[in-house]
């Protein structure tokens, strides 16, 4: 049975990326959906669509409230608007594989978040890698960091079942911090293994940039202290998962810099993993 799915995309100076966005929203073989496209930035992103002959009455246009107020806030603008059972994160500069929607509809009947594998790339969609791919199964809140170590605004939920908003507050892992409150009321999510994500490495992306580390790591501090003070309501095993898995990627950002500086270009995700490894197998000792 279809169900609608409103896909949140957050626009801030996006008239270069968003055409190639939208595109694969419009690819998709679910066709129930809406877009919801919040501009950040005073732009008018239907004339855009339009000149380019990519308007669809399924599309949705809306404004943060302001300007530069950042995704968090664009993005809680969609949430408080939107009724469609189904939601999904899509940034300006990404975009859906074909399927994602699909599968995830289907995935959805049975569990209430859906993650997927990320495929990697350059701002010219020039692969780089991927990340959480591999065999679809079910994740408890402690282990799904230690599959999808990258970003999670690749997420898909069934908003009946877990509600949240992004901590406009926060500078830093916010995708990850609305995770946790999702899995407030869902005890499992659902990963498909499959890259069903573009997600674009930018220069200085979040994740990739050598200097943003001091807000990647105010941001996992804060996290892993919400986490160990149990403001997520979250079992001792979740939480004992989720803050290795934290104190493993802190000790990664600390040590990012001179690991860039000895091998130009490492990605984050490059770099972090064999830690994760070392403390998986550590753990096991």
């Amino acid at each position: 049975m279809s169900a609608t799915i409103a896909v949140i995309t957050p626009a801030y100076r996006a008239e270069d990326t968003l055409p190639a966005t939208v595109r694969s929203v419009l690819g998709q073989t679910h066709a129930d959906w809406q877009h919801w496209i919040v501009a950040d930035d005073g732009a008018d992103y239907a004339a855009l669509l339009a000149e380019q002959g990519l308007a669809d009455p399924r599309q949705v246009f809306l404004t943060s409230g302001g300007q530069r107020r950042g995704a968090s806030a664009a993005r809680n603008a969609a949430l408080e608007s939107i009724t469609a059972p189904y939601a999904a994160i899509l940034d300006a500069d990404d975009r859906l594989k074909p399927e994602k929607l699909e599968r995830a509809a289907a995935a959805l009947e049975r569990y209430g978040i859906v993650t997927t594998a990320l495929d990697v790339m350059t701002s010219d969609f020039t692969h780089l890698r991927h990340v959480g791919a591999g065999p679809d199964r079910a994740l408890t809140p402690g282990a799904h960091k230690w599959v999808s170590v990258s970003m999670d605004s690749m997420i898909v939920w069934d908003r009946r079942r877990g509600d949240g908003r992004y901590d406009a507050g926060m500078s830093n892992m916010t995708d990850l911090e609305f995770l946790l409150q999702l899995y407030r009321t869902i005890p499992q999510s659902y990963h498909l293994g499959t890259p069903l994500h573009d997600y674009v490495k930018r220069d200085g992306s979040m994740s990739n940039g050598k200097d943003v580390a001091a807000g990647m790591i105010a941001s996992k501090t804060e996290i892993l202290r919400r986490l160990e003070a149990g403001h997520y309501g979250l079992g001792p095993e979740d939480v004992e998962g989720l803050a290795g898995f934290l104190r493993v990627s802190l000790a990664a950002e600390a040590a990012y810099g001179a690991a860039l500086a000895a091998r130009p270009g490492l990605l984050f995700e490059d770099h972090l993993e064999p830690m994760l490894a070392r403390a998986r197998r550590e753990g096991e000792a």
